[in-house]
């Protein structure tokens, strides 16, 4: 399934190497529509790795390996922004988690199980945040149960404003009327903010918070912050600024890039320009792309398989994408992924079943859905 940062991402010692000559071939899923988010799983309890997109305004199932397309849903008020993955009532197999930006709006699509027949059940996971960008799946409160993640960026329209939220799933998921709302930054994230990352910033075992603020037209923005958890994840979580000053800041998440056993931060400037880390504990800043424009989206995994943390983007700006390869000690090398390849999501999953982490991205202005092969093997 997936892959996604839930808690933690682990610093592990060399394993293999990968060509810097190597090319990433293109797969075509989808194309016609502005797509913001697409997200793979199993969805069909077949072993291979299906995709869910949504746009104009249909939340589109394609099935592997031929990308058989099948409607899930047709409501209209489904324009999405983004969108997450995992089996939210327990029955075994993933369920589709969206999202809208504004009004603010967050459901369910119920899997039936099996080979796609049509329209899944809608349930609603909340209205109450306005502004929603960003999804993440991780477990805040290590109960063992995976948590939903979501910001609330929007100034009004809402009694949380400017944001962060978890919310927990319900002990029944599928007749609750709504999930439990914990605000964990209360109006002290302000600016736009668009994604999330989750890991254990400060050592002490318990899971963080962090996001980027893009700034532009909100004047108090253009940061990056991490909130820090209290025994109680219920309780208001502290807010600490890592860096200001980050014109069109957007993505952030945790990781020991160096090695030295602090956690750092890898993070984009998806309304501005630039891949950067911030190195721990002083939050020194590090280039890892200068000069890419507008890296709207970013994912942190170990992608040659040599035990440290990589990273990959998609710009809309420069209309390329990338995965940056870590030397283990936060010094990168770029290797250009596609061109003429516009942005909006960007995942990681094996789509092709062969042991390695292909890219699969969500193309706003590309009108496409496509994914690129991992060449490493």
């Amino acid at each position: 399934m997936i892959l996604r940062i839930i808690v933690f991402l682990a610093c592990l010692g060399p394993l293999s190497g990968f060509s810097q000559e190597a090319v990433w071939k293109k797969h075509v899923v989808h194309e016609g529509f502005h797509t913001n988010t697409a997200v793979a799983a199993d969805y069909t309890g077949d072993g291979k790795i299906d995709i869910i997109a949504n746009n104009d305004k249909k939340t589109r199932l394609f099935v592997a390996p031929d990308w058989k397309e099948t409607v899930i849903s047709d409501s209209p008020k489904h324009g999405l922004i983004h969108s997450e993955a995992f089996d939210v009532d327990g029955d075994g197999d993933p369920d589709f988690i969206g999202a809208r930006y504004s009004p603010g709006l967050i459901f369910w699509l119920e899997n039936p199980g099996g080979e796609p027949t049509g329209l899944w059940k809608e349930h609603l996971v909340s209205e109450k945040l306005n502004g929603i960008h960003g999804l993440l799946a991780g477990d805040v409160d290590m109960d063992g149960k995976v948590d939903l993640l979501a910001n609330s960026a929007q100034p009004v329209g809402t009694d949380y404003p400017v944001s962060l939220a978890w919310l927990p799933i319900p002990k029944d998921p599928r007749h609750a009327m709504s999930w439990e709302v914990n605000i964990f930054a209360n109006k002290d994230a302000p600016g736009l903010t668009h994604y999330l990352g989750l890991g254990d910033v400060n050592g002490d075992g318990r899971p963080d918070g962090a996001t980027g603020a893009k700034g532009k037209p909100a004047l108090d923005g253009n940061y990056f912050a991490w909130w820090e958890a209290p025994a109680d994840p219920k309780a208001l979580w502290k807010k600490h600024l890592i860096a200001k000053d980050q014109v069109g800041a957007t993505n952030i998440h945790p990781a020991d890039v160096n090695a030295d056993g602090k956690c750092d931060f890898i993070a984009s400037l998806g309304h501005g320009k630039g891949v950067v880390w911030f190195e721990a504990p002083e939050w020194k800043r590090h280039d890892i792309h200068a000069t890419i424009q507008e890296p709207h989206s970013l994912i942190v995994l170990d992608f040659d398989g040599d035990g440290d943390q990589d990273a990959a983007t998609c710009a809309f700006g420069s209309k390329e994408a990338y995965w940056f390869e870590n030397d283990g000690k936060g010094s990168f090398t770029n290797h250009l992924v596609a061109k003429d390849q516009e942005a909006y999501d960007i995942r990681a999953s094996d789509l092709d079943g062969d042991g390695d982490l292909d890219l699969l991205i969500a193309g706003r202005g590309s009108r496409n859905v496509a994914w690129y092969e991992n060449p490493k093997r």
